[in-house]
């Protein structure tokens, strides 16, 4: 901040927003209190949307973060179809792909994000969007490549050649808000703090909400907002879901880290030591 208060631009906002135009959900996760009340580290941990529709004034701001790695948690399919990430410098690029075809919201979310016509999901509306976005949370939880791809990106976040370190799906709000509970939950932020960091996401992105709405209504006046909304949106009984998941199968969240992801004692002490002052 300036002495006088304001701004300034690519200062993240209380060490936590990202004042960038084209991924408004985007935001540092410094200064969460972790593991023995060391707070996670500014400038290192930066989850994000997909990075396709930044502006030329975000590409400076990003620049000043001189990101070392960016986590593209996109199935190939949904990168094919959006406009190619745009970065500065020479980040490494890691895909790790957690996508499921049996779960056709991961498609939807892609489908109302980049404006296709949604008259293939009727079936998916029908049978309703809320309950699909809470399968596929606790989907998170046991699925083969969410638990592979969601292992190996905080593998990577404990390196220190990784950091600064960027991560994204779509959307960033889903694959991204869970990653980003894993991540939190290692480094020893406690659950409300997490939840509370989770479902930020609404807030900072109700304007890019009502202008993706109005479009959708425009090309398509029969538009189903019901069905559409929950796909847009983060809600506290989407996280429920993929927490209660986790305590049926493994019993903890500890558990979960430790036999689900199979991180190790070591990989959490790395972590930390590379996040928390």
């Amino acid at each position: 901040m300036s002495e006088g208060g304001e701004r300034i631009v690519g200062e993240p906002a209380g060490g936590r927003e990202w004042a960038l135009v084209g991924a408004p959900n985007a935001r540092d996760l410094g200064g969460l209190v972790g593991a023995d009340g060391r707070r996670v580290r500014t400038g290192r941990l930066i989850r994000t949307p997909a990075l396709g529709r930044l502006t030329d004034d975000d590409l400076t701001v990003l620049g000043k973060l001189a990101p070392a790695c960016v986590i593209d948690l996109r199935d190939a399919s949904e990168i094919a179809v959006a406009p190619a990430d745009r970065l500065v410098g020479e980040p490494r690029t890691v895909h790790l792909p957690v996508h499921d075809p049996e779960h056709p919201v991961f498609t939807y979310v892609s489908a109302v994000l980049l404006g296709h016509d949604l008259t293939a999901y009727a079936e998916l509306a029908r049978q309703g969007t809320p309950a699909a976005m809470a399968a596929i949370y606790r989907w998170f939880v046991t699925g083969e490549s969410a638990r592979a791809g969601f292992a190996e990106a905080v593998r990577l976040a404990a390196r220190p050649e990784n950091l600064p370190l960027v991560y994204h799906c779509s959307a960033g709000k889903d694959r991204t808000g869970w990653l980003t509970v894993i991540l939190l939950t290692a480094l020893g932020v406690d659950e409300e703090a997490i939840r509370a960091e989770y479902l930020r996401n609404n807030a900072l992105t109700e304007s890019l909400r009502a202008v993706l709405l109005e479009a959708m209504r425009r090309r398509q006046p029969e538009l189903d907002v019901e069905a559409v909304l929950p796909v847009l949106e983060v809600r506290p009984e989407y996280l429920d879901a993929a927490y209660d998941e986790v305590r049926r199968v493994h019993g903890s969240v500890e558990a979960y880290l430790r036999d689900g992801l199979g991180l190790t004692d070591e990989v959490i002490a790395a972590l930390r030591a590379q996040l928390l002052e």
